[in-house]
C-alpha cells in the first residue's frame, strides 16, 4: 500500500472526530479493563489448582502475556493496512474467544486448553495496549501524553472493580454448576464480547502512526521534549515513502540512544510489573490471606498503574518523557526493595509495594511510550510499536513463568531481588545516552 503524506487537520474535511474517537477508546478501555482484570485477577490460582504445582501458576500469566506478544505485530499491521477499529475489535474478539475457552478447559478439567484459552485472553492485553498509541493519533499537538493517559486512566474502574467481583464471578459461577474460580471468567467473556462491538461499531480514527503534529510545518511538527529538543536525525530523517517491518523498525530504531531508551522503558518497566505481580497472589494465600484481601491488594496495584496516569501525562508534557521515564524507574526500585524486606504477612507493606510497583510501571509505561512515537518518523512509527509491545510481553511471559520457578526456590524476595536486576539494562542505556547528549552539547 503506497504511503500518502498526511493533510493538516484543518484541511481534512474527513478527518473522524477527535472528541468521539477519544471518547470510544476511554469507555472502551474501562470494559477491557473489567474483562482482563475480573479473569488474570485469579488465573494463576486456577492453575495451580489443576496441575496441583504451585509453581506452575506462574505460567498463567506467562500464557497470557506470551499471547500478547503474539498478537502485537498482527495487530499493529492490521492498523495500518485496515484501521485501528478493526485492529482493536480482532483483538478483543480474540480474548472472548480465549475468555470462553478457559471456562469450557477448567470445566473439563483439561489444563492444557486453558493455557490456549489464556493465550488467546492476552489479545485483550495487546489491544489496551494499541489503545495507548491511538489516543497519541487523536491528540491536539502537545497534548499526546495526556491523551495517552486518559486512556490509560479509564481502565483503573475497570481494573481494580475486576478484582473485587471475582468473588461475586465465583459466587454466580457456582450458582450455575461452574467449578470454584471459574465464573470470573464469564464476566471476562462478556466484557471482551462487548468492547468488540463497541469499537467495531463506533470508532472511527484517523490513518494508523499519524499524529496531528506530522501535518504542521517542520519547526512546529518535530515532536519536541523538555530533555532533548532534537530528534535523532538517523531515524527522523528517514525515506518517508517505503514501508517497513516491525523488526526492520526495531533494529532502524536501536540505532538511536533516544529511541533505544524509549523501547527499555516500556520492556523494562512491564517485565518488572508482570515478574512481581503475577506472584502476589499466590505468596499471599501461602501466608493465609483471603481471596477479599488478595483482590483488594490487586485494586491497589492496579489503581497505581492507571489511576496516576493523567498525572504522569502531564508530567510528560511539562518536564518531559526522560526524566518521566527515570522517575519510574526510581518507584520501581523503591518498590522492590519494600517486597525484599517485607513480612509475607505484613498487610500494610505488601498493598504498598504493589501499590508503587503499578505507580512505577505507569511512569515508565506512559513517559516511554511517548518518547516512542515522538523520537521516530511516521514511516516507522506503528512498526515499532507493535515489535516495541511484542519485545515487551515476551519479556514479560519470560519473567512470569520464571518468577514461579523462584518464588518455590527463594521465595517472595528472591522475585523482587530478579526485578531488579531487570532495570539494570535500562540504566545502561540511559547513562549512555546521557553521555552522548553530553558530548554532542560539548
Amino acid at each position: 500500500m503506497s504511503e500518502r503524506m498526511p493533510r493538516p487537520a484543518a484541511t481534512d474535511s474527513h478527518r473522524p472526530s477527535r472528541g468521539l474517537a477519544l471518547s470510544v477508546l476511554i469507555v472502551n478501555q474501562l470494559l477491557a479493563g473489567i474483562g482482563v482484570a475480573t479473569g488474570m485477577a485469579l488465573a494463576a490460582i486456577l492453575v495451580a489448582d489443576l496441575t496441583g504445582v504451585v509453581a506452575m501458576g506462574g505460567l498463567a500469566q506467562s500464557a497470557s502475556v506470551l499471547g500478547a506478544a503474539i498478537v502485537a505485530i498482527p495487530l499493529a499491521r492490521l492498523a495500518v493496512r485496515s484501521g485501528r477499529h478493526v485492529a482493536l475489535a480482532v483483538g478483543y474478539g480474540l480474548a472472548a474467544v480465549g475468555a470462553v475457552l478457559v471456562v469450557a478447559a477448567a470445566t473439563s478439567g483439561w489444563a492444557l486448553l486453558v493455557f490456549v484459552g489464556l493465550a488467546a485472553f492476552g489479545a485483550a492485553a495487546a489491544s489496551g495496549l494499541q489503545a495507548r498509541f491511538a489516543a497519541t493519533e487523536v491528540a491536539a499537538p502537545g497534548f499526546e501524553a495526556r491523551s495517552m493517559s486518559l486512556v490509560l486512566w479509564a481502565t483503573t474502574i475497570g481494573s481494580v472493580a475486576g478484582p473485587l467481583l471475582s468473588e461475586t464471578g465465583d459466587r454466580v459461577g457456582a450458582a450455575f454448576g461452574l467449578p470454584h474460580l471459574v465464573g470470573p471468567f464469564v464476566f471476562s467473556a462478556v466484557a471482551f464480547a462487548t468492547s468488540t462491538l463497541l469499537v467495531a461499531t463506533l470508532l472511527r480514527m484517523p490513518r494508523a502512526g499519524v499524529l496531528e503534529t506530522d501535518a504542521l510545518p517542520d519547526a512546529a511538527g518535530r515532536p519536541t521534549d523538555a530533555d532533548a529538543a532534537e530528534v535523532d536525525e538517523a531515524v527522523a530523517d528517514a525515506p518517508v515513502g517505503k514501508p517497513v517491518g516491525s523488526f526492520a523498525a526495531l533494529r532502524e530504531a536501536s540505532h538511536s540512544p533516544r529511541s533505544l531508551f524509549a523501547i527499555l522503558a516500556i520492556v523494562c518497566s512491564h517485565t518488572v510489573m508482570v515478574g512481581v505481580m503475577v506472584m502476589t497472589p499466590i505468596h499471599m494465600t501461602q501466608h493465609g490471606m483471603s481471596l477479599n484481601l488478595v483482590g483488594l491488594v490487586l485494586s491497589i496495584h492496579i489503581l497505581g498503574m492507571y489511576g496516576a496516569s493523567p498525572l504522569m501525562g502531564w508530567l510528560v508534557d511539562r518536564v518531559g518523557s526522560v526524566r518521566v521515564v527515570l522517575l519510574g524507574a526510581a518507584i520501581l526500585v523503591v518498590a522492590v526493595v519494600i517486597g525484599i524486606l517485607a513480612p509475607g504477612d505484613d498487610v500494610l507493606l505488601v498493598p504498598l509495594a504493589l501499590g508503587l510497583l503499578g505507580l512505577g510501571w505507569s511512569a515508565g509505561m506512559i513517559g516511554g511510550s511517548t518518547l516512542l512515537t515522538t523520537s521516530v518518523d511516521a514511516r516507522l512509527r506503528v512498526p515499532l510499536q507493535g515489535a516495541t509491545d511484542a519485545a515487551m510481553n515476551v519479556a514479560a511471559a519470560a519473567s512470569a513463568a520464571l518468577s514461579g520457578l523462584v518464588l518455590g526456590a527463594f521465595g517472595f524476595a528472591g522475585v523482587n531481588m530478579v526485578a531488579l536486576l531487570v532495570l539494570v539494562p535500562l540504566a545502561v542505556v540511559g547513562l549512555r545516552m546521557a553521555m552522548v547528549r553530553r558530548a554532542a552539547a560539548a
